[in-house]
């Protein structure tokens, strides 16, 4: 009892980013006091230890401070004799007593050694805040989040401040959708083909923390004018065996069994994360169409979707790390991803006169299947140089990812059998990806930092998106809606950086070259598209410290949106014979200049984080809907496809607040109110031959809010709610509606707290619908769609040999992010 009081009465003491219960004395001078903290045996850094200084003529009075993510100390005290200490939680002591400091005085490096007794002791230690929030970046720790448990990689994102995940799983920050997603720092081949599709398929418990950057700096790609995503994987980090085991089960049906493995010695790290996932998933949706010719109402359609989504498959990452010696290290792991997915889709276009009297009904039953492989081999050498913080670091992936798509679709007037035809769709893809990149830090001085590094981007896709008919037992290729694309992307990157600190002042400066050369060939049409261009992103960053708890930071960045995949494949789905998607071929990239100003304030209870940002981009592109110029049983068809239109210009606030006003409260707050103005012309031919020109240009606001609420019952048992309200949203063609979705889960620490039950309801209300308006010169539509319905889901987790890995959760790895500004 008195051990695991001192625990949690150490812990708050971890939390204060500064502690002075001294008071002044008017004779007595300021001086600074500095140094770094690691840990004994690794020379790992210690984040968040304490250093403590007792007056000796008077020990009720302290003062003292925490170490950063880099262990590094430095604050002020007043010169005196004091008993000084060096703590971390379950980590040995060092005291030094009864020295007198009238100077300046740089400890050097302190190593502290972890209490094997003590580890052994301690069941249960107090957790970190959820959220953890820093100038250049937000870091959301899994591990302690009840809402995911059994859930997915696209479950953990929704649950992160200021990211947001659509219905179709479609990921945005700040309400930019043109956002990079990485997975342990670099693009991954578990992306696929489609990001959204492999989020859908990882398990949430394979993941660690997700590191949200707004305002990257030079050493990361330029790609995604939203900012960054870093999806980080577990890898365990403490000495000998441990692990743990998740299994769930849900309604409706979904299954799930997944573990976390890891054995460490002194001369390697072995290291696995492997999951199945069975997993159903009810959607439905409805597009309710008047059509009109010269503001006359000429008929009706209504368009009614139901989906029994079903995906099951597996992951496994597994890997070794060696320790050839104490500077140098060399990663290798391999990852396997392999799913089965079942969509049936069945539409009903019910049909109506200008009177809406029933016409007639047409049923589209679209039986779609899909097989997806991924392979991934990963390499990391790391050397440790001399000099602290003198690192050089290389990268290599290689991935191949095969996705298999087929469809049979039977398509007829309901009680006319004539009317009956039968379509089948195939869709064979394929991807390789190849990765290298260098990275190389070196210090100078105590206060400045110069860093360098290369990457390698090259990467092929093949899609082949076939139709074909049935005709008196014959399949006959519909070439209307087919094509072969090849998409070769090859990018070749180097950047410069240079940081430095004046007393409270610090500084970023840093330079990217890109070389893009890009082909995008429709085969099938002779359309072949090559585009080379190559760029400069400059970045910049400087903060000022107001003190030891309150910062001022302002950023800006270069950025580019490279459209991929879906948007450039003129044929990729056919779910619907009237209202169909097409990509563009001949889409530009997107530049776009970042700026962004940003407040950090810390209290003993609050941590509050509020940015300004302003983005403007140029050519970039979005979805339009019209005419196609097509007319399918006298109805023109509508098709969505992006361009590029003009200029954009992304304005907005967002504010961030962690507030615990009781040990058994917590409460995460996350407000973004932003401003999208976009300027541009679009012409296009509709169905009566007639040129169309419509003016794009719109000015639209709204805003996003979601609070977390985690909650101590009686009898330990944790109470999590989160609540999100995404406001309308005006565009050219119409207008987002309103979404709300509520979250519900409790859990409860079993078998001596080895063992965690956990239940989470996703979407509790049965709320989270996209809905829109969209207004075109001759249609007007209604439409709203639920990805996915309402999800129970039990888990149970269990863990074993953990207590010695808590203690590294306490300590943060930030895998290469640039944290220089601290």
């Amino acid at each position: 009892m008195l051990k695991n009081y001192k625990l949690t009465a150490l812990f708050f003491l971890l939390s204060l980013p500064m502690m002075v219960f001294s008071q002044q004395r008017p004779d007595a001078k300021r001086i600074k006091v500095s140094g770094k903290i690691i840990e004994k045996g690794t020379t790992l850094p210690l984040e968040y230890a304490t250093v403590v200084f007792q007056d000796v003529k008077n020990p009720e009075k302290l003062s003292g401070g925490v170490t950063d993510l880099n262990g590094d100390f430095n604050f002020e005290i007043q010169s005196g004799t004091y008993n000084v200490r060096f703590e971390f939680i379950s980590f040995k002591t060092v005291e030094l007593k009864n020295k007198t400091y009238n100077t300046n005085t740089d400890f050097g490096t302190v190593y502290l050694e972890a209490d094997i007794a003590q580890l052994q002791a301690v069941e249960v230690i107090a957790e970190r805040s959820t959220v953890e929030i820093k100038l250049d970046k937000r870091v959301y720790n899994v591990g302690k989040d009840m809402m995911v448990k059994g859930g997915t990689v696209s479950d953990v994102l929704d649950n992160v401040p200021s990211v947001t995940v659509d219905p179709e799983g479609n990921v945005a920050l700040r309400g930019n959708e043109n956002v990079r997603i990485l997975i342990d720092g670099k693009p991954s081949g578990l992306a696929g083909i489609n990001i959204a599709d492999a989020l859908k398929l990882l398990p949430a418990d394979s993941v660690e923390k997700v590191e949200v950057v707004t305002n990257p700096s030079a050493r990361y790609d330029a790609e995604g004018s939203g900012g960054i995503i870093n999806i980080i994987l577990r890898k365990g980090k403490a000495q000998g065996l441990n692990g743990s085991f998740v299994v769930s089960a849900g309604d409706p049906e979904s299954y799930g069994v997944s573990s976390s493995l890891n054995y460490r010695s002194d001369k390697f790290n072995l290291f696995s994360n492997t999951g199945y996932n069975y997993r159903t998933s009810l959607g439905n949706s409805f597009n309710n169409s008047t059509y009109f010719d010269n503001g006359v109402i000429q008929n009706y359609i209504d368009e009614k979707r139901n989906n029994e989504r079903l995906n099951k498959g597996y992951n496994t990452n597994f890997g070794i790390e060696l320790f050839i010696n104490k500077s140098t290290s060399w990663t290798n792991s391999l990852t396997i991803q392999n799913s089965r997915g079942e969509n049936p889709d069945n539409v009903f276009f019910y049909n109506f006169d200008e009177l809406r009297n029933p016409t007639y009904t047409r049923n589209r039953f679209n039986d779609q299947r899909s097989k997806d492989l991924t392979f991934e081999y990963a390499t990391n050498f790391t050397k440790n140089f001399k000099k602290e913080d003198h690192k050089l670091t290389i990268d290599m992936s290689f991935s191949q990812n095969r996705e298999n798509d087929n469809s049979i679709i039977n398509d007829q007037v309901l009680n006319d059998p004539s009317s009956l035809f039968v379509e089948r769709t195939l869709n064979p893809q394929t991807q390789q990806r190849n990765l290298f990149q260098a990275d190389y830090v070196l210090p100078i001085g105590k206060e400045s930092r110069f860093e360098a590094g290369y990457r390698g981007s090259f990467q092929k896709n093949l899609t082949d998106f076939q139709i074909d008919l049935l005709d008196n037992g014959n399949w006959v290729r519909n070439d209307l809606y087919s094509n072969l694309l090849e998409y070769n992307e090859n990018v070749n990157a180097f950047y410069v950086q240079f940081g430095s600190k004046i007393n409270k002042f610090s500084y970023f400066l840093g330079l990217r070259f890109e070389d893009s050369n890009i082909d995008v060939n429709s085969i099938s049409v002779n359309d072949y598209n090559t585009k080379k261009y190559n760029n400069f992103f400059p970045t910049a960053t400087v903060n000022y410290e107001f003190s030891e708890t309150s910062s001022l930071s302002l950023s800006y960045s270069k950025r580019i949106n490279r459209p991929r995949g879906r948007f450039l494949n003129p044929f990729s789905t056919y779910s619907s014979r009237i209202n169909i998607f097409r990509g563009n071929p001949d889409l530009n990239p997107a530049y776009t200049n970042a700026f962004d100003l940003g407040y950090l304030k810390r209290w003993n209870k609050v941590t509050f984080n509020t940015s300004v940002y302003a983005n403007l981009t140029d050519d970039s592109f979005q979805f339009i809907r019209r005419e196609s110029g097509s007319i399918v049983d006298g109805v023109p068809v509508i098709e969505a496809t992006p361009i590029n239109l003009a200029t954009e210009f992304r304005s907005g606030f967002e504010f961030n607040v962690n507030y615990s006003p009781y040990k058994w409260w917590r409460l995460n707050t996350n407000f973004n109110l932003y401003r999208n103005e976009t300027k541009g012309d679009y012409r296009y031919i509709n169905s009566l031959n007639e040129e169309i020109v419509q003016n794009f240009d719109n000015v639209a606001s709204s805003w996003f809010a979601r609070v977390s609420s985690k909650i101590t019952l009686p009898y330990k048992i944790d109470w999590q709610t989160n609540a999100t309200y995404s406001a309308p949203e005006n565009n050219a063609q119409g207008k987002r509606l309103s979404m709300t979705s509520v979250n519900l889960a409790f859990s409860k620490d079993v078998l001596k707290d080895k063992g965690t039950i956990a239940l989470n309801v996703s979407d509790l209300f049965n709320s989270r619908k996209r809905r829109s308006e969209t207004n075109l010169e001759n249609i007007t539509s209604y439409s709203e769609f639920q990805w996915r319905q309402r999800q129970i889901n039990l888990s149970f987790t269990y863990r074993f040999n953990k207590q010695k890995n808590e203690r590294e959760n306490q300590r943060r790895d930030d895998n290469g992010g640039d944290d220089f500004m601290g």
